[in-house]
């Protein structure tokens, strides 16, 4: 099965943190897109708009994935790690049961370029030991082919004959994540898993259907494959293809098979019911949110 691109979800301009301005995609709860929660895109050449950062701030029940693309971002949390992500490179957390966390604009940043996104746990994991770990520019394998590159985050992906995996294990089993660039009017083809949801966020140029354009910035999402429901067994494998505008086009390819659970959402929590969420909340106000 060849799928189609059948939604586009434009970011829309909000405010985070401590009044960062942000382009935002939120998908909570939406079935095509599962197991991904949100695409915030951070982009300003002018450090006063983003140099107050995301002071400390809780999280529960799900995972974020930081990608920069120009810049510093300065990592702490209640974990005791502490690290700096710059240009190219990668930061997985895995929030489980709960962590405090900061995350701030380094000192020699004048321009910011980056990514977090969030993406679900399962029921099963949302209570799960705190995890975080750091990726530079130098460990993302590179692959050029007939006018496009692929730098792979998470996952096994093919470009034409080439085949290269994403060092990020931890959120490989949830979901997969590459970087796609494209010139104007290339297309690239991928293969997936018939069981897996994919999409792309366009956040350069263009990407072209064959009745329209989707421009940047916004979250493009194939069709699922209905045939194949069941998570066992050896999927059929279904191909998907991403064709660049006359502009080029540049963008977060991602998949993942979707959890299929319920998804209740309200600040930095993301559980399965309100009662969670009541816990959560109670707990942080009351200095026994975290467990390990």
């Amino acid at each position: 099965m060849h799928r189609q691109i059948t939604s586009f979800n434009p970011a829309q301009p909000t405010t985070d943190g401590a009044g960062v301005a942000i382009q935002r995609v939120a998908v909570m709860g939406l079935s095509s897109v599962d197991p991904v929660l949100m695409i915030d895109e951070l982009k300003s050449p002018f450090r006063e708009d983003f140099q107050a950062g995301f002071p400390a701030h809780p999280h529960r029940g799900m995972q974020t994935l930081t990608y920069m693309l120009a810049g510093g971002i300065a990592h702490e949390d209640s974990m005791g790690n502490r690290g700096e992500i710059r240009e190219g490179g990668v930061q997985w957390m895995s929030a489980g049961s709960g962590v405090i966390h900061s995350e701030m604009p380094t000192q020699d940043t004048t321009g910011l370029h980056g990514f977090q996104l969030w993406f679900n746990l399962p029921s099963e994991m949302k209570m799960s030991a705190p995890r975080y770990r750091d990726i530079p520019s130098t460990a993302l394998p590179q692959v050029s082919a007939d006018r496009s590159s692929l730098t792979a985050i998470a996952g096994d992906w093919r470009v034409d004959d080439h085949r290269i995996a994403g060092p990020l294990h931890e959120l490989a089993p949830i979901a997969q994540m590459a970087d796609l660039s494209l010139d104007a009017f290339a297309d690239a083809t991928f293969e997936i898993s018939s069981t897996s949801n994919a999409m792309v966020f366009v956040f350069e140029g263009a990407v072209e259907t064959s009745s329209q354009t989707l421009p940047a910035p916004g979250l493009a999402v194939f069709e699922r494959d209905c045939r194949n429901n069941s998570k066992s067994g050896d999927a059929e494998q279904n191909l998907v293809t991403v064709r660049a505008s006359n502009a080029g086009a540049r963008c977060l390819l991602l998949t993942g098979d979707p959890i299929g659970e319920p998804v209740v959402h309200y600040g930095p929590f993301v559980m399965n019911t309100r009662a969670e969420i009541e816990t959560a909340l109670h707990e942080y106000r009351s200095g026994t949110f975290l467990k390990h």
